[in-house]
């Protein structure tokens, strides 16, 4: 009987001794693992993917919109750097929304009606809303910042002056925006497709750069 005791206490300490030498052997494993991880793109700590982490993309502003837009070659309130047209827009602004539109809109649609169609409006006192959603067509063709605010306040605060600065934004860029006189002695618009056969002659016009605003 007293073997038998003997025997069982001794076969229980081999079996707790060979539990506790595996349970140290995975412990090593595991630190071996965790320590290969820093060096080793195969290893990674428990919980957390071995792939690498793919990059954020750029920050974005509501109202500068993304992180490389670029600035306006002209302040929005250097209207004196282009007295002709600060004069123009004054007195008659659906002529140079016309114009601006017709550019952003690549000829799709002439100067005059879009001229139309905001001189409509501002009879109910809602031109602001059309203009500003050119304003924003035009940041996206030369990625411009929304500056100094959001477009529609930009152009419900300060229609004018929006205007002048988007008509000088396309003017230095190369754009004629110049009104000449046809045969039949009416106004109409160096527009889109003037500009485009300019180009096409190899006619160019150096871009005036300005002070970039901010």
């Amino acid at each position: 009987m007293y073997n038998s005791i003997k025997l069982i206490i001794q076969g229980s300490l081999t079996t707790n001794s060979e539990l506790i030498t595996k349970s140290s052997n995975l412990l090593t494993r595991e630190k071996e693992m965790y320590t290969s991880s820093h060096g080793n793109a195969k290893y990674a700590p428990a919980g957390y993917p071995a792939t690498a982490m793919k990059a954020q993309p750029s920050h974005v502003s509501p109202f500068h919109g993304t992180a490389s837009a670029t600035g306006w070659s002209t302040g929005l309130c250097h209207c004196c750097d282009d007295p002709a047209n600060c004069l123009i827009t004054c007195l008659c602004p659906c002529v140079t929304f016309g114009q601006i539109a017709e550019i952003v809109n690549k000829g799709s649609i002439s100067c005059a009606a879009s001229g139309a169609v905001y001189g409509l409006l501002a009879l109910a006192g809602l031109s602001c809303l059309y203009s500003c959603v050119y304003r924003s067509r035009l940041r996206g063709q030369y990625d411009l910042e929304e500056a100094p605010c959001a477009d529609c306040l930009v152009h419900f605060c300060c229609e004018t002056c929006s205007l002048c600065q988007e008509y000088r934004e396309l003017k230095n860029r190369g754009f004629d925006m110049g009104i000449e006189t046809s045969y039949n002695l009416t106004s109409i618009s160096k527009g889109w497709q003037a500009n485009m056969d300019r180009q096409g002659r190899g006619i160019t016009v150096a871009p005036v750069v300005g002070r970039m605003a901010r």
